[in-house]
């Protein structure tokens, strides 16, 4: 059975598209088949991959959805890439930006990704979607067709402050959209271990949320390799198979799947 999980938070910079990329290759690592879906018009999923011109790419999640809002017909191997570590890509680009604006007149806008994901569930063990740093369409869109959401959250002071715009607007999509919508953790990341502050961070986050909301015991600590890695087309496991990130993650996955050993 697929499970279905947006990676979501409208602030930048919380290691959204890492933990993507190294959440469906470590569950692909596990034998798991895995899509991954680039809903960003930045392409940072894609890029990661090692796919360096996304916008010159012709077939891609927009061109996908466009189909679907034009009722016309496509194949669910449309614009699928493949990537050496074993999970499929489809990717984003530029033209994500006029869809969504697009997407204000159409008829069951916050439904069309659905459509696709509904198809792709038949195929894949796993969906992963890399959202937009916004609470746009396109970000409803994903929540719509999500099973759950994990929420990426830097050990710093503004992005927990916006959790809770975050958390609205997942309790909206619940509500009107998609009632079996759930949360499928906190994941604290860039998390400097040696400083008070981001220590303080992080207890802050579980003493407010872990009582209602999963917060994932496994942190993502801040790296060098970890920012380096995104111009390998790589994932940690491969680019710094030993580091701390890459650890970290294999701990995440263990929770994500519930599972003994990575």
């Amino acid at each position: 059975m697929c499970k279905v999980i947006s990676i979501s938070n409208q602030k930048g910079g919380t290691a959204k598209t890492a933990s993507c990329v190294n959440i469906g290759t470590g569950l692909a690592r596990e034998g798991y088949k895995v899509l991954l879906i680039d809903a960003d018009p930045q392409g940072s999923l894609s890029i990661s991959l090692g796919f360096d011109e996304p916008d010159k790419l012709e077939n891609t999640l927009s061109s996908i959805m466009l189909k679907i809002i034009n009722d016309e017909p496509f194949d669910m191997t449309e614009g699928i890439l493949h990537h050496d570590e074993g999970v499929d890509l489809l990717p984003g680009n530029i033209e994500l930006s006029g869809l969504e604006v697009s997407l204000t007149g159409v008829i069951s806008r916050e439904t069309i990704l659905k459509e696709y994901v509904s198809r792709a569930r038949e195929l894949y063990d796993y969906i992963i979607i890399d959202c937009m740093p916004s609470l746009g369409m396109l970000t409803v869109n994903a929540l719509a067709c999500a099973d759950s959401v994990l929420i990426p959250v830097q050990a710093a002071y503004l992005p927990v402050k916006g959790l809770q715009q975050l958390l609205r607007t997942i309790g909206k999509v619940q509500r009107q959209l998609n009632p079996n919508l759930t949360i499928e953790g906190i994941l604290i990341t860039m998390v400097d271990k040696r400083t008070n502050y981001a220590k303080d961070i992080a207890q802050q986050i579980h003493e407010v949320y872990s009582g209602r909301i999963n917060v994932f015991r496994s942190e993502i600590p801040l790296s060098v390799r970890a920012s380096e890695v995104s111009a390998e087309g790589s994932s940690l496991y491969v680019y710094d198979p030993k580091g701390k990130a890459a650890s970290a993650y294999r701990e995440l996955i263990r929770e994500v799947i519930g599972k003994e050993a990575v």
